[in-house]
């Protein structure tokens, strides 16, 4: 095999690990991460250790105050936890038709707006 197809085929995927490496070592200390195992991660593990570091990095500055979908708000433990783009729309029936607000008093179920399982 030639010395440059050689040098091709090993050089440029060291030289991007040693870039991701690099670029882990010197961005670490900055989110309080260790700097060394990162980096060390980053070059073991091939392209998933970048991204297991800049998932956990991303998790260092969670807040979950300010997370309307986190376990431990109301709205959360009742079930009504609805997306802020989702807010506003009207609930879809059966086969994608707008449901009747209506709903049955003595209805001893819950079903979902505009069915009636205890129909016999």
């Amino acid at each position: 095999m030639e010395p440059l197809v050689v040098a091709i085929l090993v050089g440029v995927p060291l030289a991007w690990l040693v870039g991701f490496a690099a670029y882990v070592y010197v961005d670490a200390p900055k989110h309080g991460m260790d700097r060394r195992k990162w980096a060390l991660i980053a070059f073991v593990v091939p392209l998933f250790g970048l991204f297991a570091y800049l998932f956990e990095r991303d998790e260092q500055s969670y807040d979950p105050s300010e997370d309307p979908y986190a376990g431990g708000s109301d709205a959360r433990k009742a079930g009504l936890a609805v997306h802020e783009n989702r807010r506003g729309e009207k609930p879809l029936g059966p086969a994608g038709t707008e449901a009747d607000d209506e709903a049955d008093e003595d209805d001893e179920w819950d079903d979902p707006p505009g069915v009636d399982l205890d129909e016999d």
